[in-house]
């Protein structure tokens, strides 16, 4: 069922056309056809316009001259470039906590996501799953109040979001993050840094070929 959205909330918009691109609803490289999606929202040209602006600042959208709109169609390349960089960020993090006088309180709510993590994918949940997911790599940077850092870590988890979601719709059960949360979990209660820096880094190294798997999967149904 459609949503009919307000006219004039671009805001609004762009989490709705967001969640059918997260989703794999719009896949990767489709065209987004303003008026299709004037149709689908009840609303005018203006906000989806508008709408479809904010969505080309997260990355998530491309504008191609004299051609209009499409979901960002990435290489293997800029794929890589993007975990590579979520790698060395969450790392970061983890060192930064480093500097804290008491971890405590960040374990226990770390333990939290753990749990979350681990329901979610018992459900089948992928949306979920992902939230849990992103939650859990914050939650170090919001810990040491590093803004920039959160910032910068948020950004990067709303462009990739959609890629992580082609391979928990593929294979949820699969994916062998909660090993991964629950030895981080662990490091950081022993103060052990370093080992769980290199827990995130080792995260992301195996998981990145079934991104690429997937994305690529995903790539050649929408053409």
């Amino acid at each position: 069922m459609d949503v009919k959205a307000p006219a004039t909330i671009p805001y609004f918009l762009q989490e709705q056309i967001r969640g059918l691109i997260v989703d794999g609803t719009i896949r990767p490289g489709q065209p987004l056809r303003e008026q299709e999606l004037e149709q689908r929202f009840g609303t005018s040209r203006s906000p989806i316009r508008e709408a479809l602006r904010l969505l080309e600042l997260s990355g998530l959208v491309t504008h191609i001259q004299r051609k209009g709109f499409r979901v960002t169609l990435y290489t293997e390349t800029q794929i890589r470039h993007l975990y590579m960089l979520r790698a060395e960020l969450e790392a970061y993090c983890i060192r930064q906590v480093a500097e804290m006088p008491d971890v405590g309180p960040l374990v226990a709510e770390l333990a939290g996501f753990h749990e979350t993590i681990v329901a979610a994918m018992a459900r089948g949940e992928a949306r979920g799953f992902i939230a849990a997911t992103r939650e859990f790599y914050l939650a170090a940077a919001r810990y040491t109040g590093n803004a920039p850092l959160t910032s910068m870590l948020s950004k990067l988890y709303e462009q990739i979001e959609p890629l992580g979601y082609l391979l928990a719709r593929r294979s949820l059960e699969a994916i062998k993050i909660p090993a991964y949360t629950e030895s981080i979990i662990q490091a950081l209660g022993n103060r052990d840094f370093d080992q769980a820096a290199d827990l995130t880094r080792r995260y992301v190294m195996e998981v990145l070929p079934e991104i690429l798997g997937a994305y690529r999967e995903a790539s050649l149904e929408a053409a």
